[in-house]
């Protein structure tokens, strides 16, 4: 599904990544552990194409990915959730969601039985949703352009344990429902919940990978 191989990237000439080589299969929850500054955004940044990767190869669904486009990615079938949220704060919900949509199994419906809270706030704009609203929000607003695959960057930071405890669920219905998830995630508790296995990160570079 999402295979990444000597994957080298950074910002200007500061070399973050070196040879990071995560992968996921169809329907599995993969988790990048590893502490502040360690590598795990920078990761899915240049998998998603927002940071241009400077040496490696990135396939997804059997085909180069390797410097497209986010948007070009994001046709293809990759969703991604970033660690700030981003979403449209003088927008509703319901047009947040609007904004992300494309055809596929994934219907308003569907997403408000995911996160039951959203069906009671269509009409709320995004600046008067707590934090763990907004989070929730992304990750449905992501779900609604239907992707196989989704790249979450530490979906339970800063959140309070109701909400942690909602996110987590929902990433478990997004492996029964056959959706790939690479997530990077700081808490290694939150990641042993959700994840079937984890790659350990230090310094840019894996240090070792933990399977069940």
């Amino acid at each position: 599904m999402l295979e990444v191989a000597g994957l080298d990237a950074g910002y200007g000439r500061a070399q973050v990544l070196f040879g990071v080589a995560p992968s996921a299969d169809a329907g599995e929850v993969v988790a990048l552990l590893g502490r502040n500054g360690a590598g795990k955004s920078t990761t899915l940044k240049a998998i998603m194409g927002l940071l241009p990767p400077w040496s490696g190869q990135i396939t997804f669904q059997n085909r180069s990915i390797f410097s497209l486009e986010p948007y070009e990615i994001a046709r293809r079938g990759l969703g991604y959730v970033p660690e700030d949220r981003r979403i449209f704060t003088d927008l509703t919900v319901a047009e947040n969601l609007a904004v992300g949509r494309r055809p596929g199994t994934w219907t308003d419906e569907r997403l408000f039985a995911l996160f039951p809270v959203l069906a009671t706030m269509q009409d709320r704009r995004g600046e008067r949703m707590s934090g763990g609203e907004q989070q929730m929000l992304c990750i449905a607003r992501a779900l609604a352009g239907n992707p196989s695959a989704i790249l979450l960057d530490e979906p339970s930071e800063g959140l309070a344990p109701v909400i942690v405890d909602q996110v987590a669920a929902a990433i478990m219905e997004l492996k029964r429902a056959g959706v790939t998830v690479l997530l990077a995630e700081q808490s290694e508790r939150f990641a042993r919940r959700v994840s079937d296995r984890a790659y350990f990160l230090e310094k840019g570079v894996i240090h070792r990978l933990e399977q069940p």
